[in-house]
């Protein structure tokens, strides 16, 4: 059973982990963006560059932050988690282009959280961990 420090620093580490696939999720938003805008002007806006080359940076973010996370984790526990992607997409949608959530929807976000709770709770009955 891990004392009260190991679990702090395990919260800590999967909060960082959810901020990384939240950055991961922001790619899709400026994706879309830039796909608005050259559906609109072209490739001869110079906005469709900047939001491509904002994307690009996003996307290096995350891979930075994605390499130092996932030494505190086994691969499987960072992966499963990193499929929340899907329920931020969902939010993104919603929040920022104002799409429509069908049941469907809702219904495969629980199902991705509840894999990904099944998988982070296998990992303690298990007593395995990640490496810190």
């Amino acid at each position: 059973m891990p004392n009260a420090t190991e679990r702090k620093t395990r919260i800590k580490h999967l909060i960082y982990l959810h901020l990384c696939i939240l950055l991961f999720s922001m790619t899709e938003v400026v994706g879309k963006f830039a796909a608005l805008e050259y559906k609109s002007l072209g490739l001869s806006s110079i906005k469709v560059y900047f939001l491509i080359f904002l994307m690009l940076c996003v996307c290096l973010l995350y891979a930075f932050f994605w390499q130092r996370i996932i030494k505190h984790f086994d691969l499987h526990i960072a992966y499963a988690n990193r499929a929340m992607y899907l329920v931020w997409s969902q939010i993104w949608a919603t929040a920022v282009f104002s799409e429509n959530i069908t049941p469907k929807n809702i219904l495969g976000m629980l199902v991705v959280m509840l894999g990904v709770v099944l998988v982070s709770f296998g990992e303690h009955e298990n007593g395995e961990g990640g490496t810190d």
